[in-house]
C-alpha cells in the first residue's frame, strides 16, 4: 500500500488542508508562564520603577553659612546705626544729654529726652569747626551762649563740632 502525495503547496500557511502550526513565541525568548520567574510580560519595564525625588531642595552647608554671614553683617550694621542715633554728633540746640562715662577724655555723651531721669545737661549751642584747645572752645561758647558751664568738642569722625552745655535742672 502506498500513500498518496500531498496536494498543493506544502509551505503554505492557513490554507485548507495545511497542518496547524504552533504560535510564534515573542521575540527574545519563550512565553512566560504565570507565576514563573523569567522575563517580564511584554510592554513592562525590565527593572523596578524609580521612586519620585522629594520636592524639597536640600540646603548645603555653604548656603547655610552664607545666609548666617549675611544676617550677621546686617545685624551689625543695624546695631551700629541704632547706637549712633543718639551720639553727641546728632545733638542740636535745646536737646538734653546724658554722660555715660566718668572719663574726661571720652565722656560718651548721648542725647536723651529732657523728661528722662538720666538727663544731666542741656545743649545751649552747637558750633561747626575744630577747636583744639579748651581756651578756644570756651571763648567760642562765651560768644554764642553766655551762661554755658561745659564744653564738649569732637573731631575726626565726620564733621568737627563744639557743644556748649549747662547743667539741666528738672
Amino acid at each position: 500500500m502506498t500513500t498518496p502525495p500531498p496536494q498543493g503547496n506544502p509551505f503554505a500557511q492557513n490554507q485548507p488542508g495545511a497542518a496547524p502550526q504552533a504560535p510564534v513565541p515573542p521575540q527574545g525568548g519563550y512565553p512566560q508562564q504565570p507565576g514563573q520567574p523569567g522575563f517580564p510580560p511584554q510592554g513592562a519595564a525590565p527593572y523596578a520603577p524609580v521612586p519620585p525625588q522629594p520636592s524639597g531642595r536640600k540646603l548645603s552647608f555653604k548656603t547655610i553659612k552664607n545666609i548666617v554671614v549675611v544676617i550677621a553683617v546686617a545685624g551689625v550694621a543695624i546695631g551700629g546705626y541704632l547706637a549712633s542715633r543718639d551720639d553727641a554728633n546728632t545733638a542740636s540746640v535745646g536737646d538734653c544729654m546724658h554722660r555715660g562715662s566718668a572719663s574726661d577724655d571720652n565722656p560718651d555723651l548721648e542725647v536723651v529726652e529732657c523728661s528722662d531721669a538720666k538727663a544731666q545737661y542741656k545743649v545751649l549751642a552747637k558750633i561747626e569747626g575744630s577747636y583744639l584747645t579748651q581756651t578756644l572752645a570756651s571763648s567760642k561758647c562765651e560768644a554764642e551762649a553766655k551762661d554755658f558751664q561745659y564744653t564738649y568738642t569732637e573731631s575726626g569722625d565726620g564733621k568737627d563740632f563744639l557743644l556748649c552745655l549747662k547743667d539741666y535742672k528738672k
